[in-house]
């Protein structure tokens, strides 16, 4: 906790711990806010409701209202699909659930499964309407989390620091973060300081289960990633930020990244350890690391 700030509020959502924390303590009409804010979110895309707008779409082909996220979420995954060749997919839903990750947490791998390659021609969001031209599921975990922080800091009047489990925005005070290591969490490979601006990390250890399982995918294959072992990305926005940590397990991340304005870091899973040109973060480094 920043030195002269409230304890920070904390509370559950979207499957993770959340901090918010603010000079003064929150009152409740800001926190009433939030929690709509939160609600509204989930309720369209959480692909674990019964009830979301995602969920009913997975059912079967047509069309839901398109929610305000929609445009801003799907545009930046267009970017995020280019750049990765495929490798990044709003469809990813269902490879997601057949490797274990289901919206009952069944956690049992029955197969590696390719998201629909042609998910741009599947899925349209414009006039006010979010479709579908045939059934799947939608996954936004590739930024969504990121675009949530971002609203609810939006929220919040004043200097915050929101943190959505391990993605986290700093308005108006000074954060100096740790890179949590993604093979020992009692350690960490560098310290990062945030001023108004956003890190997102992303790790392997991290929902993960079975023999190698984890939450992120090669849509192309529906196979988990192998060579990565985490990512951490700084930008203006915690939705920009998400995407770049997310696109940075692929090939193609770098070039996201600098086309967006991203500074990042990455660990490699045989320890090596990438930063891009001008990173800030301070790191502490092995004979095996390099700029990229």
């Amino acid at each position: 906790m920043t030195r002269g700030a409230s304890p920070p509020w904390e509370f559950e959502a979207i499957g993770t711990r959340w901090q918010v924390q603010t000079p003064h303590v929150l009152g409740p009409d800001v926190r009433t806010a939030v929690r709509g804010i939160v609600e509204d979110f989930d309720r369209a895309w959480s692909r674990f409701r019964a009830d979301s707008l995602v969920t009913a779409l997975a059912r079967g082909a047509g069309a839901v209202p398109l929610p305000r996220d929609g445009a801003a979420m799907l545009d930046l995954f267009t970017a995020l699909s280019a750049a990765t060749a495929g490798a990044v997919n709003p469809l990813v839903g269902g490879p997601l659930a057949r490797r274990g990750y289901d919206p009952a947490y069944g956690l049992v791998d029955t197969g590696a499964e390719a998201a629909p390659a042609d998910w741009a021609d599947r899925l349209a969001w414009d006039a006010g309407r979010l479709t579908l031209t045939a059934p799947a599921v939608i996954d936004v975990g590739a930024l969504g989390k990121g675009r949530l922080v971002d609203l609810v800091a939006a929220a919040v009047n004043g200097p915050v620091v929101v943190d959505g489990g391990g993605d986290l925005i700093v308005r108006g005070m000074t954060q100096r973060i740790a890179l949590e290591h993604p093979y020992d969490t009692s350690r960490a490979i560098g310290v990062w300081e945030v001023t108004d601006a956003a890190l997102c990390a992303s790790a392997l250890n991290r929902r993960a289960w079975g023999d190698g399982l984890h939450h992120v995918l090669d849509a192309r294959t529906g196979e988990p990633v192998r060579t990565i072992a985490a990512t951490w990305a700084v930008a203006a926005t915690t939705m920009v930020a998400d995407a770049a940590a997310t696109a940075l397990f692929f090939d193609g991340g770098p070039a996201f990244a600098a086309a967006h304005h991203v500074s990042w870091v990455r660990m490699m899973t045989d320890g090596c350890v990438e930063w891009s040109p001008g990173c800030r973060a301070d790191l502490f480094l092995g004979a095996d690391s390099v700029e990229s």
